[in-house]
């Protein structure tokens, strides 16, 4: 049977959606393609009717997180000065909820160890969204010169995406919430 176009679009976005969910709360060598049918509501038929491979999903479904936590960024930056935009974004990274929910946040953090051991195809949707998020970070830092405020940008993401990794590996609740107030405590923001 036949299905709409309406119907394929909305089973490729079904697809992308869990898939991009459970590679952030499982990795992508977790997650198998019977999870993402289970998650998304459908068939082996309906994924490998719009996806090639595991692989062509998780280049997409990467893309997808990455453009999510972009629009986060983006959103948490429009508001006021650039300043003060900084602080809420370190401030909003750095907190319980996005610790304990994965799935739905930062790709970066969920799936950088693991990019780093994939394909091409993957790790360049994912150098990209690194290069924009760079871009718009360092857009926020103060003064300076372009390549100061950009090395300001890599120094405040890596101190993030460190922060919110060692936070969510370790078991002990109060070294977390320890390490992600430190962290933010000590970053490169200057509003501080």
């Amino acid at each position: 049977m036949r299905v709409s176009r309406e119907q394929a679009a909305d089973n490729r976005r079904r697809i992308l959606t869990a898939a991009a969910r459970l590679f952030r709360e499982r990795g992508i060598d977790g997650t198998g393609v019977d999870a993402i049918t289970e998650a998304a509501g459908l068939t082996h038929g309906a994924f490998y009717s719009q996806f090639a491979s595991k692989e062509a999903v998780v280049a997409e479904a990467l893309r997808l997180a990455m453009e999510e936590s972009h629009d986060a960024l983006e959103s948490l930056a429009k508001k006021n000065g650039r300043r003060e935009a900084l602080t809420r974004v370190v401030d909003a990274y750095l907190t319980r909820n996005h610790r304990d929910a994965p799935g739905q946040g930062c790709a970066m953090a969920a799936l950088g160890a693991e990019v780093a051991r994939q394909r091409k195809a993957i790790r360049a949707p994912f150098t990209k969204a690194v290069e924009e998020t760079l871009e718009k970070l360092s857009e926020l830092c103060d003064g300076k010169a372009a390549p100061d405020r950009y090395d300001e940008a890599i120094a405040l993401l890596s101190g993030m995406l460190g922060g919110l990794i060692l936070a969510r590996a370790v078991s002990d609740e109060s070294l977390s919430r320890r390490i992600m107030r430190t962290v933010a405590n000590r970053l490169p923001v200057t509003s501080r």
